[in-house]
């Protein structure tokens, strides 16, 4: 029978002794049991390549990327001029990066959607050479001006097949505008024709004849 100095007598204790091993034993299969799932579960020291799947079609690029084990998801589109739809413009990561298996890639392709462009505060609000500078920097092309009676080289309009536009209104991209523009040559030709216009009453240097068959 065990008495209570030999229990704690750590030396001739064997059952403190057994126990003590026995609580190492089972908190280092939890430690390592742990750090193993661990392991697998976040796939330590495993990584793949993201490859390079700009300007390859959307299925090349789907291809390339579950090769790899990894997937791509569309996030944004964008129009390019003379580049067919699909055609992947953006990628995210970059190409290069070392990604855990799995990891999403967000792709930015092309697309033949033309996008609406505003018109900016032009009309009766800027010089034909301010309108034009406007205009073309934000991608629009433009015809030779259509003159009207105004002020020298001041915009009074902006046409899109010959559709009258006002500010705010949205046309294609690349869209080709005219502009109406002022000229005092007009305004100056039109007021001196109005001058010398002769008004006539029906006048006549002839007397009034007189009709005696109603006296």
């Amino acid at each position: 029978m065990v008495t209570l100095k030999d229990f704690f007598s750590f030396k001739n204790n064997r059952f403190f002794w057994l126990n003590l091993i026995a609580m190492v034993v089972v908190i280092t299969a939890i430690i390592v049991g742990t750090l193993f799932w661990l392991d697998n579960y976040t796939h330590h020291n495993q990584s793949y390549l993201v490859p390079n799947v700009k300007n390859q079609t959307l299925p090349e690029a789907e291809q390339a990327l579950t090769t790899q084990k990894l997937k791509g998801i569309v996030i944004d589109s964008s129009y390019v001029k003379g580049m067919p739809s699909g055609i992947i413009l953006e990628q995210t990561p970059a190409a290069g990066s070392r990604v855990k298996e799995g990891r999403t890639v967000y792709l930015t392709i092309t697309t033949n959607d033309v996008p609406l462009v505003k018109i900016p505060d032009l009309i009766d609000n800027s010089s034909l050479r301010q309108a034009e500078a406007k205009l073309k920097a934000i991608g629009f092309k433009l015809t030779e001006p259509e003159y009207v009676s105004g002020e020298q080289d001041w915009v009074y309009g902006i046409k899109y097949r010959g559709r009258s536009l006002r500010a705010g209104d949205k046309v294609p991209y690349e869209a080709l505008l005219t502009l109406s523009v002022g000229n005092t040559a007009i305004r100056d030709s039109l007021s001196t024709d109005s001058l010398n216009l002769n008004i006539d009453l029906g006048t006549s240097d002839d007397e009034p004849q007189v009709d005696d068959s109603w006296f």
